[in-house]
């Protein structure tokens, strides 16, 4: 963002105006009405409680591909952390056998590993540490299942404004890892020009949780201006681990009660698990109904479409 600066010191007022003008007219940095977002981005309901999408902001964002994003409101699901060793496994599982094993909806990869697939921060099942110890410089914190009902059922909590300790934790789930955007509309990472496949975590101001996986390679800077840039409603978010960990799948039980929808072709075979090389990961996050919500797969295609 500080490149401007150099770009412009030689102009007069006027052309500083016409070019700061034509800049926020090519990202689109104009005041939006009320909380919409931008008009191209458009959901598909899974079930009820849970939208999908992709989304190609190639127009307002060049260097970012099309994003496979799921919005999920806590209040309907659940939000689980599994690690292999945990489950009394050898090793870590891909994807497709955590979602055997897991009974999830939908489940996606969560934060960073050493080598030895121990996890790089803060991890917690139930309100217990799964190993991992607090990240001193990370600040992000995916959080869910609240010890205080009052509490939003998950979080993407900012590690730098917000507290968290694991001997009394306020979240029974939470997996550390990198801040990406914070509700001040601050990026909190560098472009260090390295991109990869990524997964983001990210919340709204009315507390829906969105899942995102970019299906191509991208720099988190880029991503995280394209989020902030194009999608106000978003107010933070999180990076989960990328490359070739970066997975996202959901269960065939989910994606057959939403078969009958017409503009999936794009967002089922990316949720299917057909696409890209599915790599063992140590650690998932996984998302269920709550209990007696669960709808069942014949009849949730065919309820009202409502929200």
């Amino acid at each position: 963002m500080h490149g401007h600066h150099s770009q412009t010191s030689g102009l007069t007022g006027h052309q500083k105006w016409l070019y700061a003008f034509l800049i926020a007219l090519c990202i689109g940095e104009f005041p939006q009405t009320g909380s919409a977002a931008v008009s191209d981005v458009s959901w598909d309901r899974l079930t009820a409680g849970m939208q999908v999408t992709l989304w190609n902001p190639v127009k307002a964002c060049p260097q970012v591909p099309p994003l496979l994003m799921l919005q999920v409101d806590p209040e309907r699901f659940q939000f689980s952390i599994y690690q292999f060793r945990d489950e009394g496994l050898h090793a870590p599982l891909s994807i497709y056998e955590w979602l055997q094993r897991t009974d999830a909806y939908v489940l996606f990869n969560a934060g960073l590993f050493r080598e030895d697939y121990s996890y790089l921060g803060l991890l917690l099942k139930e309100g217990r540490s799964l190993g991992g110890k607090k990240h001193p410089s990370w600040q992000g914190l995916f959080a869910a299942e609240p010890t205080d009902s009052r509490l939003r059922k998950a979080r993407v909590l900012d590690l730098a404004f917000e507290g968290f300790t694991e001997e009394s934790p306020i979240y029974r789930e939470a997996a550390q890892s990198l801040m990406l955007l914070d509700r001040t509309g601050k990026l909190r990472v560098r472009d260090s020009g390295k991109r990869a496949y990524q997964t983001v975590v990210a919340e709204d101001g009315e507390g829906a949780i969105f899942v995102i996986k970019t299906i191509d390679i991208v720099s988190l800077h880029h991503l995280a201006d394209c989020l902030h840039q194009q999608i106000p409603s978003i107010q933070q978010a999180m990076a989960m681990d990328g490359g070739s960990s970066s997975d996202v799948i959901a269960s065939p039980d989910l994606l057959h009660a939403a078969r009958e929808m017409t503009a999936q072709a794009g967002w089922r075979s990316l949720l299917e698990g057909d696409i890209g090389v599915h790599i063992g990961l140590p650690a998932v996050i996984g998302i269920s109904p709550r209990a007696g919500t669960r709808a069942r797969p014949s009849s949730a295609a065919s309820s009202s479409s409502r929200r």
